[in-house]
């Protein structure tokens, strides 16, 4: 058989691989975000503090009465509207990341009680920040767009010319502050997470084929260079 006469038959067969890697990489990336959700719910149960940003969600939750997920969402909007000036593009899974971790959120923490036993406490926000760096690894290993925060913090490297590790200190402990000020549980979890998100999601990385030299193609999106 010519060339010429093979290219029409391999034609559909690709097009059904590409539709399949598709298929796949949006599996991976809705399950690696309810995976986070679980993660955090794990955390809020834990009771010995949470990451950064989900203090200062659960502050806002708790002074407005809004489900956590829900305040989460809509804070994720509100960063996803700051890209423009900072001149970040909002991919497929930018979206994905606001909506479906906040479902997940609001889904599972009514079907949950806060722990009371310390060791199950502390088990918990084990738990919690590996699950936070397992999904952290199938999401961002599908490469469909950074997380809204992740987003503010490379637009600011990339605009004001901050490193991606001083643009993310000072984007967290900024949130930090203002989200106990609102009253929300911060304590040795947060610290647990801040020191152990990053070697972790490392690790996760790998285990979806992602290779750790490329994670500066990302943007950095964890602040894990250390730049």
């Amino acid at each position: 058989m010519e060339d010429g006469e093979a290219v029409p038959a391999s034609r559909p067969a690709t097009q059904i691989a590409r539709r399949r890697r598709l298929v796949r990489r949006w599996a991976q990336l809705v399950v690696g975000l309810v995976v986070i959700g679980t993660g955090i719910c794990a955390s809020v149960q834990a009771r010995l503090g949470l990451a950064p940003w989900d203090v200062l969600h659960q502050g806002i939750s708790r002074r407005t009465g809004v489900p956590l997920g829900t305040v989460g969402i809509v804070v994720g909007a509100l960063l996803m509207v700051t890209w423009w000036p900072l001149r970040r593009r909002p991919g497929a899974g930018t979206v994905a990341n606001v909506v479906v971790i906040g479902v997940t959120i609001d889904l599972l923490l009514p079907q949950t009680d806060p722990a009371h036993n310390l060791a199950l406490r502390i088990a918990l926000m084990a738990l919690g920040v590996v699950l936070f760096a397992v999904g952290s690894g199938m999401y961002l290993g599908v490469e469909m767009g950074a997380g809204p925060r992740d987003g503010v913090m490379t637009g600011l490297h990339d605009r004001v010319g901050w490193s991606i590790r001083w643009a993310r200190t000072v984007v967290e402990v900024t949130v930090l502050v203002i989200g106990i000020a609102l009253g929300g549980t911060a304590g040795i979890g947060t610290l647990v997470f801040a020191c152990g998100i990053g070697p972790l999601v490392q690790v996760t990385l790998r285990w979806f084929g992602f290779e750790t030299r490329r994670i500066a193609e990302l943007d950095d999106p964890l602040g894990l260079s250390g730049e």
